[in-house]
């Protein structure tokens, strides 16, 4: 698989840029403050598919004024947007419509927390409904001061539907995260930090600085060890202690011998 063309990156509102083991994701739509469509989360969907496997770290970041003001709301009236399948459409399919639909707009999103790489948000500004659940969707948040995260779905009669309720939860709790969801407020920077939703806060002029300092940081380490203790972190909460010991046991066996072939 190869990444989507320039053509259709542009066409879904995305920019790509590819440099050594880094590549970094831009929601590229600032005049419309980087609403997303499904056109964007298919295009999200093949570029994680096409990642090239040399790839160690992905930076998520927005355009312009915010970080992505979340779905395009045209798409929730029967206008819609012109090459575009609306939610007003979505809702008059079948079961089997809605649900096989839904999926691949999920797609655009689990990807990022594949352990083969390390995802980073750099997020500043709104990042609401679909632009919070894309950050959440990353392994890690560097955030500006300037940051408000809300999601918006149960205020216009939705739930959030793009991956986002567990990472959620994982991060804040069930009652915090219930709270979050059900009143739709704005969550600042330093309840953000507060809540482990932000791994980072910094002024908004240092937040791509900050961003290639961890990224530099992350690739400083061993790739092999990096990965292997991404996924012993991520499996953590689904094992027992048993479980977990030998899970780690496994995977410096995995480290040894990879070493020891290596040398």
């Amino acid at each position: 698989m190869a990444l989507p063309s320039d053509t259709d990156l542009h066409a879904a509102g995305l920019a790509v840029d590819l440099t050594g083991p880094t590549l970094t994701l831009t929601l590229d739509k600032p005049d419309r403050r980087n609403s997303q469509t499904p056109r964007l989360w298919h295009t999200l969907a093949a570029i994680g598919e096409g990642l090239p496997e040399e790839v160690r770290v992905v930076v998520v970041r927005g355009a312009g004024a915010c970080f992505s003001a979340g779905i395009d709301t045209r798409l929730l009236g029967p206008e819609g947007i012109e090459g575009e399948s609306s939610v007003f459409e979505l809702m008059h399919g079948s079961d089997d419509e809605v649900l096989e639909t839904i999926d691949g707009y999920q797609r655009g999103f689990v990807w990022l927390s594949d352990p083969r790489f390390v995802s980073i948000a750099a997020v500043h500004s709104h990042a609401i409904g679909a632009g919070f659940q894309l950050a959440l969707a990353c392994d890690l948040r560097v955030v500006a001061d300037d940051v408000a995260f809300c999601m918006k779905e149960p205020a216009l009669g939705l739930v959030p539907d793009l991956a986002g309720t567990k990472a959620l939860v994982d991060l804040v709790g069930y009652s915090r995260a219930l709270e979050i969801c059900a009143t739709a407020r704005y969550v600042g920077a330093d309840e953000a930090r507060e809540l482990g939703i932000a791994t980072a806060v910094v002024p908004r002029a240092e937040l791509d600085e900050a961003t290639s300092d961890l990224v530099e940081a992350l690739l400083a380490s061993n790739a092999g060890a990096v990965r292997e203790t991404q996924s012993l972190l991520q499996g953590a909460g689904r094992r027992d202690l048993e479980e977990q010991r030998l899970a780690e046991r496994q995977a410096q066996l995995r480290r040894f011998r990879e070493l020891v072939g290596g040398a």
